[in-house]
C-alpha cells in the first residue's frame, strides 16, 4: 500500500470540501516557483543550472524543492545521463503540460494587469490611511 493511497478520492471531487485531496493540487498548483518552472519547462526539457539562471531570484533550496515535488506529483520528470560529470534534465510529463496552457494564462495576465492590481493597491492604501471617521446619525 503506497502512502497517498489513504487521499484515494472514488467520489467526485470538490475542492470546496475540507477533506477533498484535490487542495494538495491546488497548493502544488497555486505556488509562484511551480509555475515559473513549468513555464521554463514548456519550452522542452532543461538543466538544472540553465532553470536556476531563468527563473531569477529563486534559491538552489527552494529550486530543489519545488523541482522533486513536482516530480512526485507527476509533472516532472528527472533524466540521469550516465556522463562524466552525470547529466541531468527535467521535462514536463504530459500531465505537466496539460497544466503548463492554464499556467501560461495565468502567467500573462498578471504580467499584463499588474498596473491595474498595483493602482488598486495604492487606492486603498490610501483610503486605509485616513483617520476613520465616525458614523453620524
Amino acid at each position: 500500500m503506497g502512502t497517498t493511497d489513504n487521499l484515494r478520492f472514488y467520489g467526485g471531487a470538490d475542492a470546496y470540501l475540507a477533506a477533498c485531496p484535490s487542495r494538495q493540487i491546488l497548493d502544488v498548483l497555486a505556488n509562484k516557483w511551480t509555475m515559473l518552472v513549468m513555464g521554463a519547462l514548456s519550452g522542452g526539457p532543461m538543466r538544472f543550472g540553465e532553470l536556476r539562471r531563468r527563473l531569477d531570484g529563486i534559491t538552489q533550496k527552494m529550486l530543489t524543492q519545488t523541482l522533486r515535488a513536482l516530480e512526485r506529483d507527476g509533472l516532472v520528470t528527472r533524466t540521469v545521463y550516465p556522463t562524466i560529470p552525470p547529466k541531468v534534465e527535467y521535462a514536463a510529463t504530459g500531465l505537466g503540460e496539460s497544466v503548463t496552457t492554464l499556467m501560461h494564462a495565468i502567467r500573462v495576465w498578471s504580467e499584463e494587469n499588474i498596473n491595474a492590481v498595483l493602482d488598486a493597491r495604492d487606492v486603498y492604501d490610501a483610503r486605509a490611511a485616513q483617520e476613520v471617521q465616525p458614523v453620524t446619525a
